[in-house]
């Protein structure tokens, strides 16, 4: 909804997306979370500009899924807490609005409790086997799934079932219902994200059973909302526009569609640990080298695995040159077996990126040497060891191959060759809605969708 790069907008990762600990959850537990690390503006602030009477709803089960498609405006955005509520943060207001702590006051997470999760269709259907070990960590891998009997227990393990969907669905029917939106003449955004299939993915894999009956019920729940937002509102003035954030390779042991035979589970821990044993030796402070929440961190160091981010400050007070010390490392990462590749963000900006995907890639996310001293890539299919989850996050095509698909009156229907990327859609539907843009985009018009 920028139109932008993350080099551009300032979201290069997960882990400092939208965590700020100068706000609070409403009603809820948990750390606090805003847009104040996003730059520049979305498509809601264009249409905001051209029509103040706007009207904006944004909703998830992540918190980042549901702020940064708005931007920083400070827009009615909610997300799915583990205590079966939907919240915002003090960013955006003080107080939840009435219709949202109605909807959460009918407690509709805690009704799966005890509920099982079996095949929606007949076992004939799925090809895929489902007794596949590699899947869940090796623990609980085979239908039924059961939701925890206890209410609140159901309510914090819905974000792995298919129903967090269709409670999301719910929630963002009653949104719009509410707020009016699609009612008056101006343009409204209505932003929904729907992160089951993040959820399964991860835990079970693209290959496995799980991620199939997923996405069929996915498919269900969007056509009863588009059923049910068509009834209340003119279908012919709906715009829709349809991608994913990114794609997902198959764990290294699974051969079922993707040629990745001989895809293997790459280990860097020794580098980082002869790193991180070394920096102390020179005198730069830290607590040794230890991995939380899937990102090294080590005396003056830290590396969420491909990018590496040096505290330069302490290197310099121990004064070790960085730059020495970068290409040390970079012949180190290139003799881990499984590792394709290590760059520097100044080389690859001289890099053919017309040819050069992974370079291009990588330029997207990082303008220089400063937020990333070296970028880490694994051969295709490879994953990092030390997670039992199904991974993503490369520059590789299995990770950054997503859909974009746009329906509406305004659409020329078909299916188009033409190469199109994320950052292509806002300037599109700004076309389609007839707004500017109020700053240098990376995306263009995709002119050939438009009617």
């Amino acid at each position: 909804m920028s139109g932008r790069f993350p080099v551009h907008n300032g979201i290069t990762a997960n882990a400092a997306g939208v965590n700020d600990t100068t706000v609070t959850l409403i009603d809820a537990p948990g750390p606090g979370a805003s847009p104040f690390r996003f730059r520049g503006t979305t498509l809601t602030d264009w249409l905001i500009a051209k029509d103040p009477r706007t009207r904006v709803l944004s909703v998830s089960r992540k918190d980042r899924a549901a702020i940064l498609p708005i931007g920083r405006s400070k827009q009615p955005v909610f997300w799915y807490s583990p205590n079966g509520t939907f919240t915002t943060s003090t960013y955006y207001g003080s107080a939840l609005p009435d219709w949202v702590k109605a909807f959460n006051a009918r407690r509709v997470p805690a009704s799966f409790a005890g509920r099982a999760w079996q095949l929606l269709l007949p076992e004939s259907v799925y090809p895929e086997p489902d007794s596949v070990p590699f899947e869940s960590g090796g623990t609980g891998f085979l239908f039924p799934h059961v939701e925890p009997g206890s209410p609140d227990s159901a309510a914090r393990f819905l974000t792995e079932f298919p129903w967090m969907d269709e409670v999301t669905l719910d929630f963002a029917l009653a949104g719009v219902n509410a707020l009016k939106l699609g009612t008056g003449p101006q343009t409204d955004v209505l932003a929904i994200s729907l992160s089951t299939t993040d959820a399964v993915g991860h835990r079970y894999g693209p290959d496995s059973r799980e991620l199939h009956d997923q996405i069929l019920r996915l498919d269900r729940s969007v056509g009863a909302f588009l059923d049910s937002l068509f009834r209340i509102r003119n279908p012919n003035e709906i715009v829709i526009a349809l991608t994913a954030d990114h794609g997902l390779t198959p764990f290294p042991e699974v051969h079922a569609r993707d040629p990745n035979t001989g895809a293997m589970r790459v280990n860097v821990r020794p580098v980082l640990q002869r790193l991180s044993n070394s920096l102390s030796e020179a005198g730069v402070p830290g607590n040794g080298l230890n991995y939380v929440f899937g990102v090294y961190k080590g005396n003056g160091f830290s590396f969420d695995p491909g990018v590496l981010e040096l505290d330069r400050p302490a290197l310099a007070k121990a004064k070790i040159n960085p730059d020495s010390l970068v290409r040390v490392l970079r012949a180190e990462f290139l003799q881990v077996s499984g590792v394709a590749r290590a760059d520097r963000i100044s080389e690859l900006a001289r890099a053919d990126t017309v040819n050069d995907r992974i370079a291009r890639r990588w330029l997207h996310m990082f303008a220089d040497d400063g937020k990333a001293a070296l970028v880490v890539t694994l051969a295709p299919y490879n994953y990092w060891l030390g997670s039992y989850q199904a991974q993503h996050g490369s520059p590789n095509d299995s990770d950054a191959h997503v859909p974009i698909i746009f329906y509406g009156n305004g659409i020329k229907p078909g299916s188009y060759p033409e190469y199109a990327r994320v950052v292509d859609m806002a300037p599109t539907l700004a076309a389609i809605v007839r707004v500017t843009p109020q700053e240098k985009l990376d995306g263009h018009i995709l002119h050939n969708a438009i009617r």
